[in-house]
């Protein structure tokens, strides 16, 4: 039976604890990080079914259970409908796509998000996160059955997005990176053995203010944890305490002009010019807005895995110094 486990704080104390209905056990020692938690903290979070609960969930304030520095390594257009709605054609592609985030950009699972004030396209994208737990310093060869060794843990993952930065800029690390663009958890939820095979039956679903935005299984992915990690280790090192987000289902707000489309307009067009007809075009789109909360849940349809639900508020940016663009 998996474990659940959150990375809360008490009076200014930060601590790591396991989830059993509404109690919280704390873990006995202190770890600095997820990696530290992931290699020595077995026993302990094992153990903790034994002591009584020292908090309810509701006396204690979750944040990330993934500690920064840490990788934040991603997959881009990962399940097949949101590969055609990428303009891309599913049964034909040629390659998987790799992208990361900065770890400024990690937040927790109730944190509010800052819009930031040039953004006006502010996209959501509920994903898997892989959390990595073993060190992988070289090519390796991944299957089913040795996943267990290198991914030891799942989390929610939002990988937020200004698009009106990253589409006509060009800049995946930019426009997915400023700072909160990434909320992780509420739980970091450590795997048996058994539980592995349900990561082909999670159903993943983003509502925003109640209204369900994405929902897909993941038994709609085109690459799957271990050929991409295989994949991954061939030019990344990862560590404990990494995360890989595996792509987002379809209805993301953003719809980018298909391939065809954007050589067409740019053969009439400057590029830039074709980017501006795109913002003004999408300004009205259901992209977050300050007001707006986002929740994202993970699960596998009977509920034998659930990796929580997250809650983000978005805001508006009320800094004096403005943001960079």
């Amino acid at each position: 039976m998996a474990t659940r486990l959150i990375r809360y704080v008490v009076e200014g104390s930060t601590y790591w604890g396991t989830v059993v209905g509404d109690d919280v056990v704390a873990l006995t020692d202190d770890y600095p990080t997820t990696g530290a938690l992931l290699e020595s903290g077995r026993a302990d979070w094992q153990s903790a079914a034994e002591r009584p609960a020292t908090h309810t969930l509701s006396e204690v304030d979750v944040i990330s259970p993934i500690t920064v520095p840490c990788r934040v390594m991603c997959q881009g257009a990962n399940y097949r409908q949101h590969a055609i709605e990428s303009g891309m054609d599913p049964d034909n592609r040629a390659f998987n796509l790799f992208f990361d985030k900065t770890d400024a950009s990690v937040t927790g699972p109730y944190d509010p998000v800052t819009r930031p004030r040039h953004v006006q396209l502010l996209d959501h994208e509920i994903e898997l996160g892989l959390v990595i737990g073993t060190t992988i310093d070289g090519p390796v060869t991944i299957t089913d059955a040795d996943l267990p060794r290198y991914v030891a843990a799942v989390t929610i993952g939002n990988d937020l997005s200004a698009r009106d930065v990253q589409l006509p800029q060009g800049q995946y690390l930019k426009g997915k990176s400023y700072r909160g663009f990434c909320p992780l958890g509420p739980e970091l939820l450590v795997l048996d053995e058994a539980d592995y095979a349900l990561l082909d039956d999670l159903t993943l679903e983003l509502r925003v203010n109640g209204e369900l935005r994405q929902t897909d299984s993941t038994a709609n992915l085109l690459y799957r944890p271990a050929e991409s990690l295989s994949e991954l280790s061939t030019f990344c090192n990862l560590s404990p305490g990494d995360v890989v987000l595996t792509g987002t289902p379809h209805g993301t707000a953003a719809k980018s002009p298909p391939a065809l489309v954007r050589r067409l307009a740019t053969a009439i067009l400057p590029e830039h010019v074709m980017w501006q007809l795109f913002i003004k075009r999408n300004t009205s789109g259901p992209f977050l807005r300050p007001g707006d909360t986002v929740s994202a849940s993970i699960r596998t349809p009977d509920g034998s895995l659930d990796l929580g639900e997250q809650r983000t508020p978005i805001v508006a940016d009320t800094a004096t110094d403005g943001a960079s663009r």
